[in-house]
């Protein structure tokens, strides 16, 4: 009975988490006018990245023109500004093929300026820059944005008149060190006229566009983009874990500049297909639904700012998440407490009941968290190990073309981290004490040396999981042994990591304390209901809690594996185990148990040789030669 509502709770979730990662599909050039259209904006993504166009390269010159026409075509008063490009900037693009010496050492910004009703209301500005790598025709990153812009401002001229000034800021050199963004916020005239400014990249060629980056005490922006955004097609994709991670990785864009200026704004860039990022990037390629999404947030939360009476002031900061792209859920941070003490309350509730009436010790809901414990250390073992059979990790990739080359593989990566999580789940849940203790401590052993020794033996979290993977797997008398005391020791353990969070990095504390307080909800209403966990009082809604929870964190987990999984392949694991926790109570009956293993380890196997596939789908291009090498 179990294992048929833990098989379709998972399978729905899997749908939920897919449905709500598709982008819209593109408007055609037949769309309102004061709507966007990608058809639209895809006639300039044609006509700019006919060819790379580097700084200093014939098609640079031959895109600013271009743009300048266009530009000056949708009423703007056009104007451009010259920067100087610093000289690790210019090694740079040598570096890579281009040549600094053809354009003077000197990057040009693009300026188109829309007039609003009120000049003395600080401004708005829609930032993308032009110039691309010299291996890539920058379909995407980033003329894409730029097409986007374009399209942006001829929708809302047609909405008719601002109060607000829209400056439209076309920036050169981004990709050799934003040095037309420096030079922009650096000394030009219209800088301290700009109240917020928007910003418009790629890392891919696809995929939901993803609002990963705020000005710094971003409630007052994140109120504004919860009501705008939202009216845009296919909802948005945000929440304020990617802007906590962002803001701790080196990664940088144009918008970096302003942001460390105090400006507030927002920061979008859809990442999917990385395949495309900087190598394979034409208008043929690209996703015009990623077109459709980036362009259509960008109009609603341009059209919003210009309108407002008041631009987002610096402030608090918020903690927010979309709910499947449609709605954003955001609260003070202080707030985390309240629902870390609620979920705490509805699990005590849950204890007292399983106690009462299931039989349930504290000492098996410790074994419960124990079980956890052993989940996030094998996982990290095993994903470590499955990533690494795709390739090196980048900090080894010997050349900017092996680099990309990783990112190419990181769909296969993606499929055989996620399989391998679901696999040691489906062990989990068959019970990780069945299996011959030494047989499970020894392949954890070696899977730990193959992942060390493929992907470098100086990371020290890797070594301490196996550690402890290989420890508590030796222990297996520690695993819990009732439905009731998995459950709720995971449930402790995801509010424990909740309650750390929510003191060291209460913007990305939510990702713990949300699905906590809906299983200790689910938990509470089971205990009520059917203490037992055999009928459908108690199953119902432990398998809604599950496909609603489980898909919004597949649908969650996707973008974030995008911009991180190349090195840190274990962030999957917390999603499984927050997973986990949703559907532990389903575990399968013991009739079930040993074909359940079976196909475990099955689906296993499939996520070790999904990812060592990705060498052969994607081949590693020669190492480059070494200087005097006869």
């Amino acid at each position: 009975m179990r294992l048929f509502w833990l098989t379709g709770s998972l399978a729905l979730a899997l749908l939920v988490g897919i449905m709500s990662l598709q982008v819209p599909s593109p408007a055609g050039r037949g769309a309102p006018a004061t709507a966007f259209s990608a058809e639209r904006a895809m006639v300039d993504v044609r006509e700019l990245a006919q060819r790379p166009h580097p700084v200093g390269s014939p098609d640079h010159a031959r895109v600013q023109g271009v743009l300048l026409r266009r530009m000056a075509a949708l009423g703007l008063q056009t104007s451009t500004q010259t920067g100087p490009i610093a000289r690790g900037a210019a090694d740079y693009l040598r570096r890579m093929g281009g040549d600094p010496e053809a354009a003077n050492f000197t990057a040009v910004n693009l300026i188109g300026v829309l007039p609003g009703r009120n000049p003395a209301l600080p401004a708005v500005a829609l930032m993308a820059h032009y110039d691309t790598v010299p291996m890539s025709a920058g379909a995407a990153d980033d003329s894409a944005g730029v097409a986007a812009a374009l399209e942006t401002v001829r929708a809302i001229r047609a909405r008719g008149p601002a109060d607000r000034t829209l400056v439209v800021l076309f920036t050169d050199a981004e990709e050799i060190g934003m040095e037309g963004a420096r030079a922009f916020w650096g000394d030009h005239p219209l800088r301290d006229r700009i109240g917020a400014v928007i910003n418009l990249e790629a890392r891919g060629g696809g995929g939901r566009a993803m609002m990963f980056e705020t000005g710094r005490g971003n409630a007052e922006t994140i109120a504004l983009f919860s009501r705008a955004g939202v009216r845009a097609e296919g909802g948005v994709t945000s929440n304020s874990l990617a802007v906590f991670v962002y803001e701790r990785m080196p990664n940088g864009t144009d918008f970096t500049i302003p942001k460390r200026r105090g400006v507030q704004g927002l920061n979008l860039a859809f990442i999917g297909r990385p395949e495309q990022y900087h190598a394979s990037s034409t208008p043929e390629a690209l996703d015009r639904g990623a077109v459709q999404h980036l362009g259509s947030q960008a109009l609603e939360s341009a059209d919003a700012l210009l309108r407002a009476d008041a631009l987002p002031a610096s402030g608090a900061n918020a903690v927010y998440a979309d709910l499947f792209g449609r709605v954003v859920v955001s609260h003070p941070p202080a707030v985390g407490w309240a629902l870390l003490a609620l979920a705490l309350a509805l699990s005590a509730t849950a204890v007292w009941r399983a106690r009462a009436r299931a039989g349930l010790t504290l000492a098996d809901v410790g074994r419960g968290a124990l079980d956890g414990i052993w989940f996030l250390a094998v996982g990290l073992v095993l994903t470590h190990a499955v990533r690494t059979l795709a390739g090196p990790m980048t900090h080894r990739a010997d050349s900017a073309e092996a680099y990309y080359t990783l990112l190419a593989r990181l769909p296969w990566m993606e499929a055989g981290a996620a399989l391998t999580v679901l696999a040691l789940g489906m062990a989990l849940l068959g019970g990780r004490s069945r299996p011959d203790p030494r047989v499970t401590a020894t392949a954890l052993a070696a899977m730990a040396v193959v992942g060390l020794t493929l992907g470098g033996f100086g990371n020290p979290i890797v070594i301490g999981a196996s550690m402890a993977a290989v420890g508590l797997s030796l222990l297996p008398g520690l695993a819990a042994r009732t439905a009731w005391g998995g459950w709720i020791g995971l449930i402790g353990l995801v509010l424990a990591v909740g309650a750390v969070a929510q003191t060291v990095a209460p913007e990305a504390a939510f990702l713990f304390l949300w699905p906590g307080l809906l299983a200790a909800a689910g938990a509470a209403l089971a205990a009520v209901l059917d203490p037992g966990l055999t009928r459908a009082p108690s199953l119902v809604p432990i398998s809604v809690t599950a496909t609603l929870g489980g898909g919004w964190l597949i649908g969650l987990s996707h973008p974030v594996f995008l911009g991180i999984g190349l090195d840190l392949p274990g962030v999957l694991v917390l999603v499984g185990l927050l997973v986990l926790m949703l559907v532990r109570p389903l575990s399968p009956e013991r009739g079930a148990v040993r074909p359940w293993l079976m196909a475990a380890l099955a689906v296993l196997v499939l996520g070790a040789a999904v990812s060592g596939w990705a060498r052969m789908a994607q081949p590693m291009p020669p190492a480059p030669a070494v200087a005097g090498a006869a």
